[in-house]
């Protein structure tokens, strides 16, 4: 997931400027959905809007705003007759140049994203340029339309918006968290596969050796047993001791137990592992919630990158499990 308001106000604090592309409104079959955002600059860019003709011509229009005086630009695509992608639907971009001027909205959004806050971006188109704002969303749990314009819809056919109008773009927050226990080659490779992802990461090891890796926390082992056993979205134990590992899951068992709980091994250690726990008092229903092996069960290869991928793949699939439960239960909710 691109933290496309932390690049944009880099490159400014760098003294360049950047283009934020934004899918307005999306009809038929489209590469991304309506709200989906890439930062271009003269040298590279970050974030796709589905690749193709499309985010080729998107890009080289974004840079060659950067050289000019316009502001902004709405520009409309159908995919099929005019660039030739199969998917054949048609999609409506916001075109907008970042500089200076614009370093207040990015920071309030920066500011949302690290504390995983819901926030809308509010767009008022004024003569030739744009007035922005940030503002947190209150309710996170409503459903509403990705992107709105003046309180509707957007639609990729309507007349475009022109001055006057307000665009509202809605940035969902609900990043959830992931634990990781361990620093080694495997939590190393996790780590790096959840990065893009929608997920908050935090990564723990016992040793002093592992201090000096970025985003690593080194603690003592009961302190971050502690931390296993407060429990979290989801909780990953990958450590280079099967006592550590031992240790970290009981205490996550022993916790509240509200989310998913992770273990590396073979069937083998499974097995271990389970007899001993049932031999220390826990029920089959409490070990119900312990997933060992972790990752995708038709994954059988051991290299890190590899059982990374599992994890994250499993991941991704359990997060949209989630969310759909979710908005089927809001939608009962509102009957």
């Amino acid at each position: 997931m691109t933290d496309w308001a932390r690049l944009a106000l880099d490159r400014i604090a760098g003294g360049e400027p950047s283009a934020l592309v934004t899918l307005l409104a999306v009809e038929g079959s489209t590469p991304r959905e309506a709200g989906t955002k890439m930062l271009v600059w003269p040298g590279g860019q970050a974030g796709t809007i589905g690749g193709g003709n499309l985010e080729h011509l998107a890009s080289d229009q974004a840079r060659r705003m950067l050289g000019g005086c316009a502001r902004f630009a709405v520009q409309d695509y159908p995919l099929g007759p005019l660039l030739a992608q199969c998917c054949g639907g048609r999609v409506r971009l916001l075109i907008e140049r970042l500089d200076g001027a614009d370093a207040g909205w990015l920071a309030d959004a920066v500011r949302c994203r690290d504390a995983n806050q819901s926030f809308e971006i509010h767009t008022r188109i004024v003569g030739h340029g744009l007035q922005k704002q940030v503002a947190a969303v209150l309710d996170p749990a409503a459903e509403v339309p990705p992107v709105r314009v003046n309180g509707d819809p957007a639609r990729a056919r309507e007349a475009r918006p022109m001055a006057g109008d307000k665009i509202v773009e809605v940035e969902a927050a609900f990043a959830p968290g992931v634990q990781v226990f361990g620093a080694g080659h495997v939590g190393q490779a996790i780590v790096r596969a959840l990065a893009p992802l929608p997920f908050q990461v935090a990564w723990y090891d016992s040793r002093e050796e592992m201090a000096g890796l970025p985003g690593v926390t080194v603690l003592e082992p009961d302190v971050l047993a502690e931390i296993a056993g407060a429990g979290g979205d989801y909780t990953l134990i990958v450590t280079h001791d099967h006592a550590l590992d031992y240790a970290f899951v009981s205490a996550a068992l022993a916790g509240p137990g509200t989310g998913y709980l992770g273990l590396i091994g073979s069937r083998t250690k499974r097995a271990r592992f389970f007899s001993r726990l049932r031999a220390d008092g826990f029920s089959d229903e409490t070990l119900a919630r312990l997933t060992c092996p972790i990752g995708i069960p038709e994954l059988h290869d051991k290299a890190p990158e590899v059982i990374a991928v599992s994890v994250a793949t499993d991941l991704l699939l359990r997060l949209q499990a989630s969310r759909r439960l979710k908005s089927g239960e809001a939608a009962l909710a509102s009957l």
